[in-house]
């Protein structure tokens, strides 16, 4: 028996290892995962930091997908992974039988683009794996996103795989109108009493196969075949991805007001309000969609959509009274590093009648260690709002089953190592078992904007011939216009897609395969130096800028972001969990006396604001004084000059602030145009040392503003710095980005 296993071990089996930020790198892994078991490969999928380097050359294939994050850094949950390929014992031959592709996923606009999978791909070859594949690239500025780039290449690269690994006589790839078997299912929890919170902690491992350990830890031969990685597995990091804590919010007694009232862990939600229906919103949409598409209307006696806040276009944005409208926190969904965050202020810092709607959010949190540095950012995971949850339920049919306890039961694949190709449901794996409902307000993102495997996956649940159609058009790449002018093009979410299609019922103990999870959101910390203080003993402040995202889309409909929403609508004294990322500014050099060119258009200043409080609480101490210089744009200085009357504060060391509002004149002026007409007294500052720091969006203002420092250099340094003009002055400001002295956090 085990030689058989051993001979099916090197047969046809596919890693598919990512290293992701902001989950773009775990969604393509999980597609080419898929790609991959439809061609018979035996896949596992997971992060890179839960894989040994020494295990690679156990799988026929490797595919590492790949995001660059910060200053050409991995992201969290690779960073382990990469170090250990860095290692200086390994022999120049030890990955000689490994072979491998990467795919990376960046943003051009970042100087450091697609850097991280370059470095990986360039270090595999060194350590002696093989290549089986050209590597890929993605731009997210490419007018379809990603996929403009990883369509073709995915599909290519299937091609390729068949050609160099030809399946049997008789056998053939699993076609796309053949659904996977999902890696776990949801079950009553009643219905499935073996299931203990040790063993859902555990899960993973097929309930058949593996034998208990024994007290002494020693599992023999046959649990050593099944589970590779025994002793590392206790070593790995805790993977990057939110988790349920039940029970009582676990709230830090210095920050808990002094009077609160929880809700019930498993109080029935409260009634929700009368909602009036929209049929001219409906109407408007549907009359859209079959003129875009012209395809026969699925929308045909279709009947009113129950409408909920998230559609509503009424929601005024502002913190909800009362507050128990509120996403409940019955459930406190915690995740690595997570510490309770109580909410002071959110307060609007935009006039009403400005365009945007932009809040400063102030919390409070424990003291640890020294608190945060600039650059820094505060991660926040949003919920999903009761109102929006119902609307699924009712939509979906679920209201049996919605407030049961479930429990995870794992649908392990019948082959050698099956229980470490098992999903482990990330994310949802609670110690205690949840309500469905909580599972849909907690954790599952139900108004995100769906990937196409979506519509690959609800059409099996459409009993409507022309709605069916329909959504396998969708999910068809050669549709790519028809999808994105349905979803991304007019930002439709998940929900208000089952709305437009009704009769798609989906079975709930497969929900989780449906719906993303929901993930942290990070915002760059405003606050810095003595702005951490309090009145309150062991806690420090820090406060964060966001700007609402509220918008009409091309179908006049107004669209939120799930996490914007979730703060402006977040009232006073409620109690959250957040976590604090360290930055990648590198801010030890700011400590030094070097001056500063810091440049943060719109809420771009929010980082810039920290690194100036901070310098002055530094400034505090005998040291040489350097200048700061601060390069501001907005729109009209009457509504968003952030923090503009800060600057003039003398403890805060300011030598010179420029503006530029384009909209305050008949000719629009940006921030690089007053880069370019203060050209010399950028000169005179790179001359000195300067550290340069540019914040804000991302796209077009990072790429004007490099521009706009390079023409300051050629026209400042002149043939005597830079004989050969602007070539030399972009070797200059390369060598800059590498040492840390010219740095881009933008988003």
């Amino acid at each position: 028996m085990a030689s058989d296993i051993q001979s099916q071990r090197h047969d046809r089996n596919a890693l598919v290892l990512y290293g992701s930020e902001t989950g773009n790198s775990q969604d393509a892994a999980e597609e080419l995962g898929r790609m991959a078991e439809r061609l018979h490969f035996v896949t596992r999928v997971c992060e890179m930091d839960r894989m040994e380097i020494n295990l690679l050359a156990k799988y026929t294939v490797v595919i590492f997908a790949v995001s660059t994050t910060g200053q050409g850094e991995f992201p969290l949950n690779a960073r382990r992974f990469w170090k250990s390929l860095l290692r200086k014992r390994l022999p120049p031959d030890c990955l000689g039988h490994v072979h491998f592709t990467t795919f990376g996923l960046g943003d051009s606009s970042y100087p450091q683009y697609n850097f991280a999978a370059r470095k990986l791909h360039k270090r595999l070859e060194q350590l002696g794996a093989k290549e089986f594949y050209s590597r890929g690239e993605a731009d997210e500025q490419h007018e379809q996103g990603i996929d403009g780039s990883f369509l073709p290449w995915s599909v290519d690269m299937r091609k390729h795989l068949l050609s160099l690994y030809p399946l049997p006589n008789g056998v053939t790839p699993i076609p796309p109108e053949v659904l996977l078997p999902p890696k776990f299912t949801l079950e009553l929890a009643e219905d499935v009493r073996e299931h203990t919170p040790q063993h859902l902690a555990t899960m993973g491992h097929s309930k058949s196969k593996l034998k208990p350990k024994s007290d002494s830890g020693d599992s023999g031969d046959s649990d050593e075949m099944h589970n590779p990685l025994p002793q590392q597995q206790s070593e790995l990091p805790a993977p990057q991805i939110p988790f349920f804590f039940d029970g009582p919010p676990a709230v830090a007694p210095s920050i808990e007001p002094e009077t609160r009232t929880y809700v019930s862990p498993y109080a029935p939600p409260p009634p929700l309000p009368d909602r009036p229906e929209r049929l001219d919103t409906v109407q408007n949409t549907v009359t859209m969609a079959t003129k875009t598409f012209d395809f026969p209307s699925p929308f045909k006696d279709l009947e009113p959509r129950a409408v909920c806040d998230r559609l509503n276009e009424h929601f005024e944005g502002e913190p909800l009274n009362p507050p128990s409208a509120f996403p409940p926190p019955k459930f406190i969904t915690q995740y690595p590093r997570s510490i309770p965050a109580l909410l002071v202020e959110n307060k609007r810092v935009t006039p009403k009648t400005h365009w945007q709607d932009v809040r400063q959010l102030t919390f409070l949190i424990p003291e640890r260690d020294n608190g945060y540095d600039a650059g820094d950012t505060l991660n926040i995971l949003p919920k999903n709002f009761p109102e929006d949850v119902q609307a699924l339920v009712d939509l979906m049919g679920w209201q049996d089953v919605a407030d049961r306890r479930v429990t995870f039961n794992p649908e392990p694949p019948d082959f050698f190592l099956a229980d470490n190709l098992i999903s482990n449901a990330p994310g949802l794996v609670p110690p205690y078992n949840p309500t469905l409902r909580d599972l849909l307000i907690h954790n599952l993102d139900i108004t995100a904007i769906p990937k196409r495997h979506f519509f690959d996956l609800i059409w099996h649940s459409c009993d409507d011939p022309v709605h069916k159609d329909k959504l396998r058009d969708f999910a068809d790449p050669s549709y790519t216009d028809e999808f994105y002018d349905y979803t991304s093009r007019p930002r439709r979410g998940i929900l208000e897609i089952l709305q437009d299609f009704p009769s798609v019922k989906l079975p709930w103990k497969q929900a989780c395969q449906y719906f993303p999870l929901i993930k942290p959101r990070k915002y760059s910390i405003a606050s810095g130096g003595n702005q951490k203080n309090c009145h309150r003993a062991n806690n420090i402040r820090v406060q964060i800028l966001v700007a609402i995202v509220k918008y009409k889309t091309v179908l006049s409909k107004v669209r939120q972001g799930l996490c914007s929403r979730y703060l402006a609508a977040m009232p006073i004294d409620i109690l959250v969990h957040v976590s604090i990322s360290e930055g990648s500014l590198g801010y030890e050099t700011f400590r030094r006396s070097n001056p500063v060119i810091l440049i943060g258009p719109g809420t771009g200043i929010a980082p810039i604001r920290s690194i100036v409080w901070d310098r002055a609480q530094e400034l505090l101490q005998p040291q040489p004084l350097a200048e700061t210089v601060i390069f501001y744009g907005g729109r009209n200085k009457a509504a968003d000059y952030f923090y503009g009357n800060e600057w003039t504060f003398p403890h805060l060391k300011v030598t010179k602030v420029f503006t530029a509002f384009s909209r305050d004149q008949e000719q629009k002026i940006y921030v690089q145009d007053i880069i370019r007409r203060e050209k010399m007294v950028v000169w005179a500052l790179i001359n000195k040392g300067a550290v340069i720091v540019v914040c804000g969006s991302s796209g077009n203002m990072p790429k004007a503003v490099r521009e706009a420092i390079l023409y300051t250099m050629v026209e400042g340094g002149g043939l005597e710095k830079f004989p050969k003009g602007r070539d030399d002055a972009e070797t200059e400001l390369k060598r800059m980005e590498k040492k840390k002295t010219y740095v881009q956090e933008t988003w």
